[in-house]
């Protein structure tokens, strides 16, 4: 239902939500190491995400990624619609073309209402309720075969 290039945009962002601030920037290469996330493809998802405003950067010596407050109040949503729009979530779970309620795949209307809630849910927490979430039940950042 995801790309792996949106679980390692959500990913990152709920560890920069996590770890970093205005006064503590985090590298590329420190995320990726952490998370588990190749490098160069890290770096090209983070200009993307800032320049969808979803996460803040600033360069030189001291310079990395963090997340400021407006930022923190993006949602899960905005993520996967920076990285590859909202019409990934909305395709047929079996990949068929044409399948909708009009005209529904075998699973169509077992997999629909999972996809709903999964939708609100990830528009109605923001990035730091769910790094919240991540702190407070002590939840792992890291990946195990994400391809799965």
């Amino acid at each position: 239902m995801l790309s792996r290039a949106s679980k390692y945009a959500i990913l990152s962002t709920l560890y920069l939500a996590e770890h970093s601030s205005k006064d503590k920037k985090i590298s590329v290469k420190q995320i990726s190491k952490s998370i588990d996330v190749p490098s160069p493809f890290l770096a090209k998802l983070f200009q993307q995400l800032v320049r969808g405003k979803i996460i803040s950067s600033t360069k030189g010596p001291n310079g990395g990624f963090y997340l400021t407050k407006k930022n923190s109040n993006r949602n899960v949503c905005d993520i996967i619609e920076n990285i590859d729009g909202l019409n990934k979530l909305n395709e047929c779970f079996l990949g068929l073309d044409a399948c909708d309620s009009e005209n529904p795949c075998p699973v169509h209307f077992i997999v629909e209402p999972f996809k709903k809630n999964i939708m609100a849910k990830f528009r109605d927490k923001t990035i730091m309720e769910f790094a919240e979430e991540i702190k407070a039940k002590g939840r792992v950042l890291t990946l195990k075969n994400i391809d799965n």
